[in-house]
């Protein structure tokens, strides 16, 4: 299958500067970028979709360039309804440490080689029946490296003077906030979209990138970036973009603005100090446990997984044809949901992490099961993890179990948290020895 063919075949097109796709196909200069703000110190699985596109791409023998906007991040990509609040430098920086890993390790697990193996398995479906490891150069970059030191005036000059309050006027984004009704908007956020296209023009220079990728509620900022190519270095250049994955059942797109995010981080990371106000929780709540993802998937509606199956695994046609109709025979099984959570369990937190939770998913929901020193090593593959020698308030609180100590105490007092597989009800436990707790019916961390 092509590049083309197995972008419109998985659903990786919205709208594009490209009349015909084939053109991806034959295109000499095989490299793209793609960017993503710091906005959160963890990517969602709304971006995790994007950067599925991004590593179709990759398998089809494209240079990724991956862009973490240090500098876009301190201003904020402009809501359709309100004023973005400014985010402290260190929160930014923090930010931006944590996605990059993120982006990095997701990338490079999903590119992968198409396979052509008609009689792949769907009873054991793993990476390499999947595919073949691709050997990428990725290239990550930030955009705070040439801002930082740039004159607002030969800014204004260069990339102001390219672009007409016309033509910025007709954004969307800019209508729904101006228009009657709307809140009104800065002057750093109008000028958002003109940072992001001089990104562009400084990556054709620097680069030679004329490909953009994004996601479809970018498209807008990205075409700034082809207007100022072709007006300073007089050169083509095209954006292709994604559709927002809009879960099939509830209509609701996945992302954090939705309040239902899944995030890609797989524990609570420590927040800046200077950020951290009182009363609030030290450790970021922005992460999903490697078991709670694993089941995010494996709950979907028989309706939703044959279009999840396609954007967030490397599984081939062939095998996800398989998958499905082996499926159909016995939907009760939920072998096309297995197959989707152990595919993206793979790309977003690696094989290790996706054979432990398969292997612990049903033991943890085993009311009459004992955990090993084995059992707990394993578990720690896949929940969040925080050192022993802590109150168990303390515990609940830094694993994510509880939002604060206040709420910690009342799961403790009401009898919903459990130390494996045994209730506590004594708040001033300090736990001294490995073990699993349980708040709950479903949700787990690991003390060791």
């Amino acid at each position: 299958m092509k590049l083309s063919e197995e972008l419109i075949w998985r659903g990786f097109q919205a709208e594009t500067t490209i009349k015909d796709p084939t053109f991806l196909d034959e295109k000499e200069n095989k490299s793209f970028y793609w960017g993503a703000d710091p906005s959160a110190d963890s990517l969602t699985i709304g971006n995790l979709a994007a950067l599925m596109m991004c590593a179709c791409f990759v398998r089809h023998g494209y240079q990724p360039y991956l862009l973490v906007g240090g500098a876009t991040g301190q201003i904020g990509d402009p809501k359709d309804t309100k004023e973005r609040d400014l985010k402290p430098l260190s929160e930014v920086e923090h930010n931006k440490k944590c996605i990059k890993a993120q982006i990095e390790r997701c990338l490079k697990n999903a590119s992968t080689s198409p396979a052509n193996d008609k009689t792949a398995s769907t009873s054991d479906i793993s990476g390499e029946k999947a595919g073949v490891a691709a050997d990428i150069n990725l290239t990550m970059v930030d955009n705070y490296d040439w801002f930082k030191d740039i004159n607002y005036i030969d800014f204004l000059r260069t990339v102001g003077k390219s672009f007409s309050m016309t033509q910025l006027m007709d954004r969307k984004f800019i209508q729904s906030r101006m228009g009657e009704g709307g809140s009104g908007i800065s002057y750093a956020e109008f000028s958002y979209t003109l940072i992001q296209g001089y990104d562009f023009y400084h990556l054709y220079r620097q680069y030679g990138i004329d490909l953009q990728l994004c996601g479809a509620d970018q498209y807008g900022n990205c075409s700034s970036g082809i207007s100022l190519i072709r007006k300073l270095a007089g050169a083509e250049a095209n954006v292709w973009s994604t559709p927002l994955i809009i879960d099939p059942v509830t209509g609701r797109k996945f992302g954090k603005s939705e309040g239902n995010a899944v995030w890609l981080a797989a524990e609570a990371v420590k927040r800046p100090a200077d950020v951290v106000e009182a009363g609030e929780a030290e450790y970021s709540p922005n992460f999903t446990s490697v078991f709670d993802f694993y089941q995010f998937w494996l709950n979907q509606a028989d309706t939703a997984v044959e279009y999840l199956l396609k954007i967030y695994t490397v599984y081939d046609k062939d095998t996800i044809e398989n998958i499905l109709s082996e499926h159909t025979k016995d939907p009760s099984q939920r072998i096309a949901q297995k197959a989707l959570a152990k595919g993206a369990t793979e790309v977003v937190h690696g094989k290790e992490a996706a054979e432990a939770v398969i292997a612990l998913t049903e033991k943890l929901f085993d009311k009459n099961a004992t955990f090993s020193d084995k059992d707990i090593e394993q578990a720690a593959i896949i929940l969040p993890v925080k050192p022993i020698g802590v109150s168990l308030v303390d515990d609940l609180v830094a694993t994510g179990l509880a939002s604060s100590k206040k709420e910690a105490r009342q799961f403790i007092g009401s009898g919903a948290v459990s130390v494996n597989g045994e209730k506590v009800t004594d708040e001033a436990k300090v736990l001294s020895a490995p073990a699993i707790l349980k708040k709950g019916k479903n949700k787990f961390a690991v003390v060791k």
